[in-house]
C-alpha cells in the first residue's frame, strides 16, 4: 500500500525525527502501521517517549554508507513503475516520489527489508503514477534520505493510444560489459577500460537503456556457487561511473553466455536456476519465462515492442555437430512467431545475445544451426509480418547486417558491442557477406536508437558512437520500408 505524504506532515515527521534523536537515537522518524509501512501522521510527543523507552536501541549508520548501489529505474509503464536498489548490509528501503514541479504531494512505496536472502537488494513498486508524466524521487535507507549528486528521477508510459500520435523516444544500447578485479581476472593486461562510456551514454539523454547481453562477466570463481554468481553481480553493479545512468533512465536486459555461465554455455549448465535468480534480482523487467525460455520476455514503448530471447536456456552445445540442434528451441520460437504476429506496434525489436543475421558460420552465430534459423525466418516471411529488425550483441565488434529476401522486405541485425571489454578485430576478415558498408566498428562504442514522427510515417536512427561519444557512423530507416 502507497501513501501520499503532505509537506506539511514531512514537516512534522522531521521535528519527531529530532525529537527522538535526542531521546535515543533511534533512527525511526515515523511511526509504523501494520505490516512495517511508516505511517503517514507522525508521532505525538508522548508516543514518541514511549517509543525511546521502550524500542531497543538500533546502531545508526550513515545512510549513504548503506548505499552499495542504484538506486536503478527499471520498468516504465502507464500505472507504475519499478525502482531498485542494493545495500551493504541488511536495511529497510523505499522511495518517496513526485510528479516533476509538484513536491508539495508525494507518494511513497511500500518498505521493504533487504537481507542476505536476496543479495541485499530490494525491488521498490511505485504504482500512484499517472500516465505520461515525468517524476522525481528520494531514497530513504533506514528512513533516512540519501542523497545523490545527480537527478533522481522516472517517467511513466505515456497513453497516447487512439488520442494523438506516439512521442518520439531515444534508446540506448550495448553488450559486453567486463568489470575488472585483479584477484579474479586472468594474469596480464587489464581487459576492461573505458568505463566513462556510461559517462557519454548518460550524456545523450536516453530514456530507456537495453543492455544485450554479457552484462556482468562470470569468472572461474563464480559460476558454480551462489555466493559467486552474486559477488560478479554486485561488484559490476556497483561501479561508479554507472551510477548516474541507472538513476534516471529505465533500464531493461537480456543475458547472454557470461551473464548466465561459462564461456559458450548453453542448456546443460547445471547451475541456470542459480544464474536466472540473480537475473532476476538483478534486473527489473516486467516479465520472463516466456516460452520456455529463462529471461524471456517483452514489453512496450510506445509504439514499439521489445522481444527479449534467451539464446541459452534451451541451446545445443555449440560444438554439436548437427544442422537441426537447438538454438532458441522450438517451444520458444512458437511463442516469437505468435508474439510478433500479434503485435501491432511499428517497429518489432527482436533482441537476441548472438548475432542472428550474420551468415558467417563462426563462434556462436545463430547460422550455425541453419535449419532452426531458416524455419524461424521463414515463418516470419510467410506471415507477412512487418516491421521486424534484429538486435545482438556478443561479438566485441559492432556492425550492421542486411539480409535482402525475395519474399519480403530486407530483415536487420544492429550488433552493438562492446562497451567496455576489449574489442575483437578478427570481423575484419569474416564472410558477413551481408554487412552494410561502412558499418564495422572494433573499439568501444554504443548505440543511440530515436524512434520519431508521426503514427503511420515514424522512422528509426541508428547513430553509433564511440567510448567518448563521438559519433563514429549513422543510417536511417524508415517504417514503410519494413513492410
Amino acid at each position: 500500500m502507497s501513501h501520499t505524504i503532505t509537506f506539511c506532515r514531512r514537516a512534522a515527521q522531521a521535528v519527531a525525527s529530532l525529537f527522538l534523536a535526542a531521546l535515543g537515537g533511534t533512527a525511526l522518524a515515523q511511526s509504523a502501521q501494520p505490516g512495517g509501512s511508516p505511517a503517514a501522521v507522525a508521532p505525538t510527543q508522548a508516543a514518541a517517549r514511549a517509543t525511546a523507552k521502550t524500542a531497543k536501541p538500533k546502531p545508526v549508520r550513515g545512510a549513504t554508507a548503506l548505499l552499495r548501489s542504484g538506486p536503478m529505474v527499471g520498468y516504465s509503464e502507464m500505472r507504475e513503475v519499478m525502482l531498485w536498489v542494493q545495500t551493504t548490509a541488511p536495511a529497510t528501503t523505499y522511495i518517496e516520489y513526485w510528479e516533476k514541479g509538484k513536491p508539495d504531494e508525494r507518494f511513497q512505496t511500500d518498505e521493504v527489508e533487504t537481507d542476505e536472502t536476496t543479495g541485499l537488494v530490494a525491488h521498490l513498486l511505485a504504482n500512484k503514477v499517472q500516465p505520461g508524466r515525468r517524476y522525481e524521487y528520494a531514497l530513504y535507507l533506514n528512513r533516512r534520505p540519501v542523497a545523490r549528486p545527480y537527478p533522481l528521477e522516472f517517467q511513466s508510459q505515456e497513453l497516447w493510444q487512439w488520442r494523438k500520435d506516439p512521442a518520439n523516444f531515444r534508446m540506448a544500447m550495448g553488450s559486453c560489459t567486463y568489470v575488472n578485479e585483479p584477484a579474479y581476472d586472468r594474469p596480464g593486461a587489464p581487459y576492461a577500460g573505458d568505463y566513462g562510456i556510461f559517462t557519454a551514454i548518460d550524456q545523450q539523454k536516453p530514456d530507456l537503456m537495453l543492455w544485450l547481453g554479457d552484462n556482468v562477466y562470470l569468472r572461474e570463481a563464480d559460476w558454480n556457487t551462489r555466493t559467486g554468481i552474486w559477488h560478479r553481480n554486485a561488484h559490476t553493479r556497483a561501479l561508479p561511473e554507472m551510477q548516474p545512468l541507472l538513476a534516471h533512465t529505465h533500464n531493461y536486459a537480456l543475458w547472454d553466455d557470461h551473464d548466465y555461465g561459462p564461456n559458450d554455455s548453453g542448456y546443460s549448465f547445471a547451475h541456470k536456476q542459480l544464474t536466472l535468480e540473480a537475473f532476476k534480482q538483478f534486473w527489473a523487467n516486467p516479465n520472463y519465462e516466456q516460452g520456455g525460455g529463462g529471461i524471456t520476455g517483452t514489453f512496450q514503448w510506445n509504439d514499439v515492442q521489445f522481444f527479449l530471447m534467451d539464446d541459452r536456456w534451451l541451446r545445443a552445445a555449440n560444438k554439436l555437430p548437427t544442422a537441426n540442434a537447438s538454438y532458441l528451441g522450438e517451444s520458444q520460437v512458437r511463442w516469437l512467431l505468435d508474439a510478433l504476429a500479434s503485435s501491432t506496434a511499428t517497429f518489432k525489436f527482436v533482441a537476441v545475445g548472438g548475432q542472428v543475421l550474420n551468415p558467417a558460420k563462426v563462434f556462436e552465430n545463430y547460422s550455425n544451426y541453419e535449419q532452426e534459423r531458416s524455419r524461424l525466418l521463414e515463418a516470419i516471411a510467410a506471415a507477412r509480418i512487418p516491421g521486424v529488425i534484429f538486435l545482438s550483441g556478443d561479438r566485441h565488434h559492432t556492425e550492421l547486417t542486411r539480409l535482402e529476401r525475395s519474399n519480403g522486405y530486407p530483415l536487420y541485425d544492429l550488433t552493438v558491442s562492446p562497451l567496455t571489454s576489449a574489442p575483437a578485430l578478427g570481423a575484419r576478415d569474416e564472410a558477413n557477406t551481408s554487412r552494410v558498408n561502412g558499418t564495422l566498428v572494433t573499439q568501444r562504442n554504443f548505440a543511440i536508437l530515436d524512434v520519431s514522427g508521426p503514427h503511420f510515417d515514424r522512422r528509426l536512427q541508428i547513430r553509433i558512437h564511440d567510448a567518448k561519444g563521438k559519433l563514429i557512423w549513422e543510417q536511417s530507416l524508415a517504417a514503410k520500408e519494413l513492410r
